[in-house]
């Protein structure tokens, strides 16, 4: 459980030290080019999940669903971290990768009831839905349980 908390905890603290220079710095719908074409730090907020899935929805049972979800989630990971070989280092990583983001991105929840997305990549007219460090860490998460399920590990 110690590489858990310390993997999370770390992906907590980057989380929201990044949020925090973004809060600070860039004011909300705004941003900054960082490399033309490709990259902006920009201050948005997403009141919805993934890709903002469900952020139309009516705000008096969104929060406590998403709240709720992420509990139960945690709680999924942390019990099935528990099951696994102490030798299994690539899943313990994933696991914990989702488990930070996700706390993360509760955090915002809790405090602002939406979470603070900045990081925006776009080639031409496409551009990629906003993110942060939270998120990078689940999708990073994500893609190494599914390579460790085609591994059979």
């Amino acid at each position: 459980m110690v590489f858990l908390v310390a993997v999370a905890g770390t992906i907590i603290l980057l989380d929201q030290l990044t949020k925090l220079l973004i809060l600070y710095y860039v004011p909300v719908n705004t941003g900054h080019v960082v490399i033309p074409g490709f990259f902006n730090l920009i201050h948005v907020r997403n009141t919805g999940g993934a890709f903002s899935m469900l952020a139309g929805a009516d705000a008096t049972w969104r929060l406590p669903f998403f709240v709720a979800m992420t509990l139960i989630v945690v709680g999924i990971i942390v019990w099935a971290y528990r099951k696994i070989d102490r030798r299994e280092l690539w899943t313990r990583t994933a696991y914990a990768l989702i488990c930070g983001g996700a706390l993360g991105n509760l955090s915002d929840r809790l405090r602002f009831g939406e979470v603070v997305d900045f990081l925006e990549f776009h080639i031409g007219t496409y551009s990629w839905p906003a993110f942060n460090v939270g998120d990078s860490a689940i999708s990073a998460g994500a893609v190494m349980l599914i390579i460790a399920l085609l591994r059979g590990k």
